[in-house]
Parts: C-alpha cells; structure tokens; sequence
C-alpha cells in the first residue's frame, strides 16, 4: 500500500478504497448537451448553470433532500439518508468534473449513450458523437470544498493504484498512456485528452547552481479539473527557468524530477519544489496552455445582451448560449484587452461603457484572475 498511503487530501487514501460517507443535502439534478472534450473552462460555466437551473430564487424556499455522498476509488453513490436506499450511483471513471461553488457541489457524470436501435451497427459505433449528454448533480453542503477535494483525491489514489497494480513508475508512463488505458475503462475529460496530446506535452530539463531557486510562481490550475495539478504563474527575472527559455506563463507542471503533482494541494506542490534548491539539474514535464483566452463576440447591434456579468474586470456570471458564451468567455476569468485596448488599468465604471457600446466583432482578451492578480503586482509572488 505504498503507493496509496502518500496521497494528500482530506480522506486517509487506505478509507478511500472502501469507501467515506459526507452528509449532503441534494437540490436537484439537471442535464446539459457538452461538447465530447470541453475546456476546464467550459465545464466551470457548466457547473454554473447547473447551479443557476436548480437553485431557487433569492427568498423563495429550495426544496432538498438529506443524503449520504459515499465516495470511493471505485464509485459514487448518492443513498437517501433516511432509507439508505440508493438514488444515484456512478463508476468513478463516468464522473467527468467535479466543482465546488461555495457550499454548493456540482458532480457532473456523463450519461452512457442509450442505444436507440437493439442493433447497433459497427458503422454507426465507430464514428464517435460530437456532443454527449451530461447529467450534473446539485448538493448543499457545509463541506463543499472537502466533498470536492475528496472526490480529487479518489481519483489520485486510483491512479497510485494503477501504477501499483500494474508496477509501474510514474516516470515510464508515456505521456497519454494513463488517458489511454481509462479510454479503455470507458473514461470521459477534457482535460485527460488535452494532456495526452503529445504535442501539447513537453519534457523540459532546466540547469541551475546548487542552492539556487528553480526561480518560478505556481497557482492552482483552478476548479474542478479531474487532472488538478499547478499552472507557471510568473517567472523571476533572470532565474533559471526563465533563462531556460522553456517555460512560460499559462504552462501546467505535470512532474517534477519524477514526482507527479497531479491531485496535490498546492503546498505540497509548493514544498517539492521547493525541496530542489540543492540540486543542479531539474527535470520537469509540463503541458503547454497559453495564459491569455481570446473571444469573439459577434454583436449586429447594441440592442443584443451582452449576456454576461463583470465585477472590477472580473467575469463572474454568464448567461447560458448567449453571444458571449458562444464568443468563447470565461467565468472567473480577468479581461485584460477590448478591442486591442488594455483594461488592466481602466475603473469598473468605464469598462462597462466600453462593453455596453461594443458592437460588431468584439474582441476581448482573458486570464485566469490568480495569474493575472500575480503578474501585475496585486498578489506578491513567492518564488520558488
């Protein structure tokens, strides 16, 4: 055991094979039309809108049922808490995203094709459908966050489980294998394929003087991810990796010397890297995502709703298949540019003028709010 007992996360990873019980109130479940791969971000903004279908106006009361989330490495399974009686249960791999909006969690699973015709042709089988139905599940809970966390750590402690079992390294797994092998187990994320994209997947090698800093900023690659690992959020001028000239901005850090950070808090991302300084030769495998998202709205006239919300330039709500979620906007991500002219300095007040007047093609630039509050000074990076 090994492999499973050094797992991070709220759960002992050994309780995770059999399973933990958290108390949740269920709200409701939905179904949304996805895109087979979405982005990370694609999938935030469907959370969301699960939220927004089931949650119950301000002031009016929201009907909920008292259950038991029992999560395990193998299952998950929603029991009423009064009959136990099982209400949903899903095999961990059918799970495509988990989120945690406050104390609100959203488990997004993704529903097994129904197979209209008794026969299915092999013609028809092989050509795989553009967009799948997803079924998102809707809990209250006090510990949205841990609910959230545990289910993370489930699918860490899977994969320990699968390098164990099979006696594997994770340093010998090709990149993709492991997104492979859970497409053979009937796997469905976003995030699994963009990983095993091996032009997206680099192995970088970065020489530095012992006692130096590898010289980078991390954050968490935000919520919800299935393969949760840490993002470049900045690079110190001058320090090893950006002499390197390998890394960038916006680039996810898969494994570093070997070890990976899938699945770990970000502390304990923080202290591996940190526990290089003496070494002389860092080996790190990341995957290549650019920092800043471009959208396109496409506006015929100034009477269409935009059809999303912004708070001192961060997108925080968005209205489902307006303009602007078909342009490609984020939830939660900063806007950085209209229309080729920077906001990073512009008042709320201002930026809203710009957008409400904005017609035609709209161009707009986003980051993630956590790298851009880093790379302009708002949050003090710690280098490591």
């Amino acid at each position: 055991f090994y492999h499973v007992i050094f797992m991070p996360g709220p759960c002992d990873p050994e309780d995770l094979l059999d399973g933990v019980v958290f108390g949740a109130k269920y709200l409701g479940s939905t179904q949304l039309q996805s895109e087979k791969n979405p982005s990370t971000n694609a999938r935030m903004a469907q959370a969301q809108e699960a939220v927004d279908r089931i949650k119950a106006p301000e002031g009016e009361s929201q009907p909920m049922t008292e259950v038991d989330l029992f999560i395990s490495t193998q299952r998950i399974k929603v029991l009423s808490a009064d009959t136990q009686e099982a209400m949903m249960d899903h095999a961990l791999q059918m799970i495509s995203y988990i989120a945690d909006i406050g104390n609100i969690v959203v488990l997004m699973a993704r529903r097994k094709p129904a197979s209209r015709k008794s026969a299915d042709s092999p013609a028809s089988s092989a050509e795989p459908p553009k967009k799948c139905w997803m079924i998102c599940h809707v809990f209250f809970s006090e510990d949205a966050q841990i609910i959230a966390q545990a289910i993370g750590q489930a699918f860490g402690v899977t994969y320990q489980q699968f390098l164990h079992t099979n006696g594997i390294k994770a340093t010998d797994l090709k990149p993709g294998e492991y997104s492979d092998y859970l497409g053979t187990q009937e796997l469905f994320n976003g995030d699994l394929v963009h990983f095993s994209r091996s032009e997206n997947i680099r192995e970088v090698c970065i020489s530095k003087k012992p006692g130096e800093i590898l010289g980078l900023a991390i954050v968490e690659s935000g919520w919800g991810s299935i393969l949760p690992t840490v993002v470049v959020a900045n690079l110190l001028h001058g320090g090893p990796a950006e002499r390197s000239g390998e890394l960038s901005i916006g680039d996810r850090i898969m494994s570093v010397n070997g070890t990976s950070l899938v699945g770990l808090p970000i502390t304990t991302c923080q202290s591996i890297i940190r526990d290089l300084k003496n070494l002389s030769i860092i080996k790190l495998s990341i995957v290549h995502c650019p920092p800043v998202t471009m959208a396109i709205i496409k506006r015929p006239d100034a009477k269409y709703q935009l059809g999303f919300s912004v708070e001192d330039g961060i997108i925080c709500s968005l209205m489902r298949g307006g303009i602007a979620e078909r342009g490609g906007i984020r939830v939660g991500h900063r806007i950085i540019e209209i229309n080729g002219q920077s906001v990073v300095a512009t008042p709320h007040e201002k930026i809203i003028d710009i957008l409400s007047n904005a017609v035609g093609e709209i161009h707009l630039k986003t980051m993630p709010t956590s790298t851009y509050r880093l790379l302009t000074g708002l949050d003090q990076p710690v280098f490591l």
